[in-house]
């Protein structure tokens, strides 16, 4: 109880304050600009993860390939590849087109 009284008397005074308006209204300006900016910054990190796991799978995919050529695997066996390939492949351009979005509309 005493706790909500002594929030909404700071409320009440902050409201009158422009010095402290000026402040709070710089910190969640500011603390805006920074999740902008973490948001990008992750969105880029999880598409180059996503890129880098693609690659791995075209590796393997030209394993799979040059196995099922010598009749060492079977065709479902390269389907899974590609699928994984393409999948991966997709999520991490997929994520850079999202930061290039967003860049764009600011």
């Amino acid at each position: 109880m005493a706790a909500r009284v002594a929030l909404n008397a700071a409320r009440d005074q902050a409201g009158r304050s422009r010095t402290l308006s000026a402040l709070l209204a710089g910190v969640r300006t500011t603390a805006r600009s920074f999740g902008h900016a973490l948001h990008q910054l992750w969105l880029e990190v999880i598409g180059t993860l996503f890129l880098t796991m693609a690659a791995f799978g075209g590796v393997g995919l030209v394993r799979e390939y040059m196995k099922y050529q010598a009749g060492r695997t079977t065709a479902g066996r390269v389907a899974i590849v590609i699928c994984f390939t393409l999948a991966f492949a997709w999520f991490g351009l997929s994520s850079f087109w999202r930061v290039r979005r967003k860049t764009q509309r600011q």
